[in-house]
């Protein structure tokens, strides 16, 4: 790419707004132009906003610490200083569904870290090696919205993304029922253990509205464009629980799962270590070389050890084996804020752009 493009991070001040300012430091393709935030941060330095609150392990670039942050309602001058925009907004569903609406109308496409639109018919909820046809839905919404060039994509929970991958390598054989309970760091509550100590040595049994986006996702992922919608997969039926536990990143899943037709034990693991997808194709930056990794030793994957596989944007599995009431059982793992979040954003918009949809403005 010849001149990197301009990117506007809405919500930029808070933990996934942060986590996108680091990994688009030295992205090829893109090059952060502005910073949005409320108005209470608006007209600060971003590292006067921020102040104490830097949550990454690494430094805050320098190139953004004197940056001033705009308003993020000011939604014509964000647009005007960029090519498009990652939103990590934190308001209310019906805010975030107005104000990402907005920017799009202000023909700026917006890539989105949020849940509000996940079920908006026409906005396309992507994986991008598991349904990179989805976004074929972008002109019919185009053309609800009346843009040209503005439209609206997200990405999943981060809850599914240690399991749906798995499950979609082994389509061919028809999963028709699956169970499964996350074990979710505390960084998917936007928190560290200096924020959140009662999370020390704790479990809480309830992440608010996560089972239902847990069952429910993955098969809007599985769905089809019909009629400039997407409609969602009917199956397979899948139950959830989802747990807060005291690590820091990295969701874990225990899943169990049954086959209308049940493959080999050596035929799951050849689909998951051949699995391979349209970012591994088109060799998107932040594409994994490996999607999917199984490892043999009975007590991986690890969230400490494994959740930086592939820069934190492969899936690692362990733990196969048949089961007594289903079919085989397995454990999965992935970074929930960078495969999980800021980073399965940038990789859709890497696809977008692969893509001609995300283009500089003239």
């Amino acid at each position: 790419m010849e001149k990197k493009l301009r990117v506007g991070i809405l919500g930029g001040t808070g933990m996934v707004g942060q986590r996108f300012i680091s990994l688009l430091e030295n992205h090829p393709w893109f090059e952060v132009a502005a910073i949005a935030a409320s108005p209470r941060s608006a007209g600060k330095t971003y590292e006067d906003a921020v102040g104490d609150r830097w949550k990454m392990t690494t430094p805050m670039p320098e190139a953004v610490r004197k940056m001033t942050v705009l308003n993020v309602n000011d939604v014509e001058h964000v647009a005007s200083q960029v090519d498009f925009v990652f939103s990590a907004v934190d308001m209310t569903k019906e805010e975030i569904k107005a104000i990402e609406e907005a920017y799009a109308k202000a023909e700026t496409p917006v890539v989105s870290n949020n849940s509000a639109h996940r079920w908006t018919p026409d906005v396309p909820m992507v994986v991008p090696e598991l349904n990179p046809e989805h976004i074929e839905v972008i002109p019919f919404q185009k053309k609800r919205l009346g843009t040209e060039r503005g439209f609206i994509a997200v990405k999943p929970n981060c809850s599914i993304q240690s399991y749906t991958p798995a499950l979609h390598a082994l389509r061919e054989f028809g999963p028709k029922v699956v169970v499964a309970t996350t074990y979710q760091a505390i960084s998917g509550a936007g928190k560290t253990f200096k924020d959140w100590p009662e999370m020390l040595d704790n479990i809480i049994p309830y992440i608010g509205g996560e089972e239902e986006k847990s069952e429910q996702e993955p098969l809007r992922i599985w769905g089809k464009i019909e009629d400039g919608v997407i409609k969602k997969a009917e199956g397979p039926v899948i139950t959830t629980q989802c747990i807060r536990v005291p690590v820091s990143d990295g969701h874990t899943a225990a899943v169990f799962v049954s086959f209308e037709k049940k493959p080999t034990k050596e035929q799951i693991l050849e689909k998951w270590n051949s699995f391979r997808g349209v970012p591994q194709e088109l060799n998107l930056p932040s594409a994994p070389k490996q999607f999917i990794r199984y490892m043999e030793e009975d007590n991986r994957p690890q969230a400490r050890l494994d959740r930086d596989y592939e820069n934190g944007m492969g899936v690692s599995l362990g733990r196969l084996r048949e089961d007594t009431v289903y079919d085989y059982k397995f454990v999965g793992l992935s970074h929930n804020t960078l495969r999980g979040a800021a980073g399965g954003a940038v990789l859709t918009a890497e696809l977008l752009t692969a893509k001609g949809y995300i283009q500089a403005k003239e």
